[in-house]
């Protein structure tokens, strides 16, 4: 979370000109889980632009992982024709329940960037984040990592039990990641997802 960061004064600014309606959350991150509990796709606009390879929770789209089928139709609706599953968030504190022979790797899988083979419960409860070879690329959070976007983990493991979601890069087909909050407003509305939670901020398309 090395990149761009932009205040609320000036992401109610893009939200105002883009004259998108916008609803303020004091509890966003309670607000986005209970969404993604309801099958619900989020687009999230938070803090600090991640600066890598990876959406890590900041510049990032997130679903529940119960649907296999959503490798298909949310790469239509963003224009992807990728055919890797999406990647999960988990709760740290659950990594051993979902993902075998975590030891020595803890450090490298906070950043999304190895394989783990998944155990049963994780195959069960997150098919949608699972390869055909039962294997997963997870990101593990915790609250040291990032707090407002382990809140929306958190909240939605206590809502349903599970403790991982799906999180793939809020950016439509051969773009970048979104940067700016105009990024993120005009790949949200391309993009027919459901909710937009931009700091603060909630937007409905």
């Amino acid at each position: 979370y090395f990149g761009t960061e932009y205040s609320q004064e000036e992401i109610k600014k893009a939200i105002d000109e883009s004259k998108l309606k916008a609803v303020y959350h004091e509890d966003i991150e309670e607000v986005t889980a209970e969404l993604i509990s309801k099958n619900k796709i989020v687009a999230r606009f938070s803090g600090r632009m991640e600066h890598g390879p990876r959406a890590l929770g900041n510049r990032s789209i997130l679903y529940q992982a119960i649907d296999p089928a959503i490798n298909d139709w949310l790469n239509k609706r963003l224009n992807r024709s990728d055919f890797m599953p999406f990647a999960p968030v988990t709760l740290s504190e659950y990594a051993k329940k979902c993902y075998k022979n975590l030891e020595g790797a803890e450090h490298a899988a906070k950043f999304m960037t190895i394989t783990f083979d998944c155990t049963d419960y994780m195959k069960k409860n997150s098919p949608a984040v699972v390869h055909v070879d039962g294997t997963a690329r997870p990101q593990l959070i915790s609250k040291q990592d990032n707090l407002s976007y382990y809140k929306i983990v958190k909240a939605y493991h206590k809502l349903t039990g599970i403790p991982s979601i799906v999180n793939t890069s809020f950016n439509m087909h051969e773009e970048p990641i979104v940067c700016t909050p105009e990024d993120a407003i005009r790949s949200f509305k391309e993009g027919r997802l459901d909710y937009l939670a931009i700091g603060d901020y909630l937007v409905k398309n």
